[in-house]
């Protein structure tokens, strides 16, 4: 269940947005149909940093920009606004956007592969929420690249920068997921005795992606950060 809005909570989700973007939040009755309309959402291939606003405004994401939007929608609904980095070698990372409902932990994000979105509030710890995501997690080479998780941000402490309603490219949060710690979730031994994902499972993984908003394994964009 979420917990209710405190006041001052209540006052930033209801004063910040314009009478159209309100009309949109309400039509949230789930997050499930948060994750809806992010998957109608056209996918951002661009290195641009939008906040919500700005996400609704230009009807486009990636899988930052769309967490950071169910991150608000979430809090609009009376969730906390936490997002999870998801940390990946040789492939893009990710970004999921996290609630809790019957105790136990669930996700919406929006992504380029059909497999790294909606995952049910089903389980017990972040870190089994994580792993859920591992099989999924792969690159155009079919090989499985997901390697830590973050602990959860509440981004509340963004709140006097503006992130939910900014014009402005919202960089500083991407920066502050680089600085956090990161749970390693494979030994070295495990690394080495990775099997490639399912030709199958590629073939649906990646089916509907925006082919220039898909990572080159091998190949660093100019714009990734280290």
């Amino acid at each position: 269940m979420a917990r209710p809005l405190i006041k001052e909570d209540r006052a930033k989700v209801f004063v910040l947005w314009t009478p159209r973007e309100k009309k949109l939040f309400r039509s949230f009755r789930t997050p499930m149909d948060i994750q809806r309309y992010l998957n109608r959402l056209s996918y951002n291939a661009a290195p641009t940093s939008f906040a919500p606003r700005r996400v609704i405004t230009e009807a486009m994401a990636h899988c930052f920009e769309g967490a950071l939007f169910a991150a608000a929608a979430l809090r609009w609904m009376g969730h906390r606004p936490l997002i999870v980095d998801l940390v990946a070698e040789n492939d893009d990372d990710h970004v999921i956007a996290i609630f809790r409902r019957h105790g136990r932990w669930g996700a919406i994000a929006k992504s380029n592969t059909t497999v790294l979105r909606f995952r049910e509030p089903v389980y017990r710890t972040l870190r089994e929420l994580a792993l859920s995501y591992f099989d999924m997690y792969f690159n155009t080479r079919g090989e499985k690249t997901l390697r830590s998780f973050s602990r959860p941000v509440d981004l509340s402490r963004f709140d006097s920068r503006g992130w939910m309603e900014s014009k402005e490219d919202v960089d500083y949060i991407s920066d502050y997921l680089y600085q956090i710690p990161h749970q390693q979730i494979l030994s070295p031994a495990m690394r080495r005795t990775l099997e490639k994902a399912d030709p199958a499972l590629q073939r649906a993984g990646f089916m509907g992606a925006n082919t220039s908003g898909l990572y080159k394994p091998g190949k660093k964009r100019p714009y990734e950060k280290k």
